[in-house]
């Protein structure tokens, strides 16, 4: 058992560690809920049969002892550190502080929830703390579990005279089934919620459960066990290296790792070295499962506030040593906080009660640090966000892209940085419900501007890269008494070629496509505006390459509108970092926090191509504003550029606005 913990959590920390390695090694999480539906269900059981009940506070006082020393230890480390400015962007730290307060008392999965997180979207900013939707569904399953077993053991005894276990099993099959149910419905029409909710999580820990239920599944016969334990290790090791963040998840596919952990579970013969039981056992797989709780907890903080570290970077040194000191620590707090506060005296020898209490005021202790750090800096908070709002009312002379574009500020330097490093994050667009995500495929529109009559029709169509320019297209929209519609879906271009990554995201994404096609068809606009990333995987199918294929994509869409004889402008899409440069800029100069051209400029970009041999589409490329002939600057005439690591700040977007307003006035004058 200890050997499979070790493989779970070694799949969750490499897969954060190094996630185009290890893909799907999320799955990891899906494991441990097996390991813990069998574990619980497994001593549950046994104090059923021999008292006939389940003593509920002794339960929950052993899992408030075993759990909550290392999680609230943790946990309070997170709210110091994210009251350092120099540590984290003040910018972060109102949902860091949301997110430390959900997680301290253990409904951060649902937090993500009502917050719409994405957690394999692999974008945005996450918190030190994100990774705690899995211990708080843990926690709640530890809080119905018993119920359900001693509901289903009181019916059976109260009406039935049956047997206490056979009924639990009954019971937490009939859950099961449901839950089963509930997450492949929900996964297909909801996924970002789905993979967090709690109603949709607990058929894995049922699966663990019936193995502790029911004997016979767990296999003694050496041929038959050799083969189910391989067979589990297998399809695991399948899902950690197949599976990614388009997989359609936990839905149908959750049921590979589920299955293959409960494969090596149910087989229980150990006879043969060779055996993926004996296997599993080595020193060091139990030494990891050992440590298995700690490491889950102490890696993902590490890994979101080392870059934020002066002199600390990126390279494959920097993560190995990084993942070394997550080991020790995780030893230290085995050997130091868990171990120790499991069989601590005071606690122990009084009744569950004080153990319960006690928990409850050091949970309470965890959110008033979390709630001090938010009241210490909340002034600098507001400060920023005020600096934001003031400079894009009010920007100074030759400020971004200005300093470029503009001849009269040749030789033009600012020396500020706005938005500060620590603000860009909130730099953004805040009209969330404009854009479509994941699974998503509704043409969902927007309407903003004149609502005269006569007012020009503008459209901005496109995914991200697109939906970063809405706040600088709504107010050209204004100042010129133009209307503009938007349609906006993640990571899902205006393109006719279908995407590479196939699925339900690739269909919903070509879903999205015809829907928007056809509204597009419905109006009279007279300019349409599209942009994207660069890097989109296209399927290269009936191409030469991915690169033609997309090229092919975007001209058929964009014909279906010059064909009517409305124009099309387009941009050539920004550089991409590999990491948000904003966590460069807070500790270094500006100067150390560029990249390489080569690096994050995809110079074969398919928008410039598809724009070069099409009529009525108007291309504006703003390369040489971000880069010169060997670097890209992450600041541009004092204006910080990115609020992460692909997606321009708003502020910087602005200092375009003369651009992208001419672009289409000369479009629709051509048109005309």
């Amino acid at each position: 058992m200890q050997g499979l913990r070790a493989i779970a959590v070694l799949f969750v920390v490499l897969y954060h560690f190094w996630p185009a390695r290890l893909s799907g090694g999320y799955v990891g999480v899906d494991i441990f809920f097996v390991i813990s539906g069998f574990l619980i269900t497994a001593h549950l059981a046994r104090e059923l049969t021999s008292t006939g009940t389940v003593k509920l506070g002794q339960f929950w006082a052993r899992r408030a002892r075993r759990l909550l020393p290392a999680s609230l230890l943790v946990l309070l480390f997170c709210a110091i550190v994210a009251a350092i400015p120099f540590l984290t962007p003040t910018s972060a730290l109102p949902a860091e502080v949301k997110e430390i307060i959900a997680s301290t008392f253990y409904v951060e999965n649902w937090y993500l929830v009502f917050n719409s997180a994405d957690y394999l979207a692999h974008a945005g900013d996450p918190t030190t703390v994100q990774h705690y939707w899995s211990l708080s569904l843990e926690e709640q399953f530890y809080v119905l579990w018993p119920l359900i077993m001693l509901l289903a053991a009181w019916i059976a005894v109260k009406w039935f005279r049956g047997d206490r276990l056979r009924a639990a099993a009954i019971a937490i099959g009939a859950v099961s089934v449901a839950s089963f149910i509930f997450c492949v419905v929900y996964t297909i029409t909801d996924p970002a919620p789905a993979y967090f909710i709690t109603m949709g999580r607990m058929w894995q820990f049922g699966v663990g459960a019936v193995i502790a239920l029911v004997p016979m599944l767990r296999i003694r016969n050496a041929a038959l066990s050799f083969v189910l334990g391989w067979a589990g290790i297998i399809a695991l090791l399948y899902t950690a290296f197949r599976f990614d963040g388009q997989t359609p998840f936990p839905g149908y596919a959750a049921l590979l790792p589920t299955l293959g952990a409960a494969a090596v579970i149910m087989a229980s013969n150990t006879d043969r070295w060779w055996y993926p039981t004996r296997l599993l056992s080595i020193p060091p797989m139990r030494f990891t499962g050992d440590i298995s709780y700690s490491l889950y907890l102490w890696h993902w903080p590490l890994i979101i506030i080392a870059p934020s570290v002066p002199f600390w970077g990126l390279t494959i040194y920097h993560r190995v040593a990084l993942l070394v000191i997550c080991f020790v620590l995780a030893w230290l707090t085995k050997r130091f906080v868990e171990d120790p506060a499991r069989s601590w005296k005071p606690l122990t020898t009084r009744p569950p009660k004080v153990t319960l209490w006690s928990a409850l005021a050091a949970m309470l202790l965890v959110g008033a640090v979390a709630a001090g750090g938010w009241a210490i800096n909340a002034p600098a908070y507001q400060q920023g966000v005020q600096a934001i709002e003031d400079v894009r009312e009010n920007p100074p002379a030759c400020f971004g892209a200005a300093s470029v574009l503009d001849e009269s500020c040749a030789g033009t330097e600012l020396d500020t940085i706005l938005p500060a490093p620590g603000f860009a994050g909130v730099d953004r667009p805040s009209d969330e419900q404009c854009f479509i995500q994941l699974n998503d495929s509704r043409p969902k529109s927007c309407e903003f501007g004149s609502d005269d009559a006569d007012a020009p029709q503008v459209a901005l169509v496109g995914d991200s890269h697109a939906f970063q320019l809405l706040p600088t297209f709504q107010g050209i929209a204004e100042r010129e008494g133009w209307h503009l519609t938007t349609y906006f879906k993640g990571a899902c271009p205006w393109n006719a070629t279908p995407l590479a990554t196939g699925g339900s995201f690739g269909a919903a994404c070509s879903d999205w496509r015809a829907g928007v096609d056809a509204q597009l068809a419905d109006r009279d606009f007279d300019v349409v505006f599209t942009s994207a990333i660069s890097n989109t995987p296209y399927s290269s199918a009936g191409f030469e390459s991915a690169h033609d294929a997309a090229v092919a994509g975007y001209q058929k869409a964009w014909s279906t509108m010059t064909d009517r004889g409305i124009p099309v402008v387009t941009v050539v899409d920004n550089p991409v970092f590999e990491t948000d440069p904003n966590k460069c800029l807070r500790t270094r100069d500006q100067t150390e926090c560029t990249g390489a051209r080569a690096d994050v400029l995809l110079e074969d970009d398919p928008l410039r191509d598809a724009a070069a041999g099409a009529d009525d589409v108007t291309l504006l490329d703003f390369t040489d504003v971000f880069c010169d002939e060997d670097t890209c600057k992450t600041v541009i005439g004092g204006a910080n550029v990115y609020r992460d690591q692909d997606h321009l700040t708003v502020t910087f977007v602005d200092t375009l606005a003369p651009q992208y307003t001419q672009a289409l006035k000369d479009a629709m004058a051509a048109a005309g």
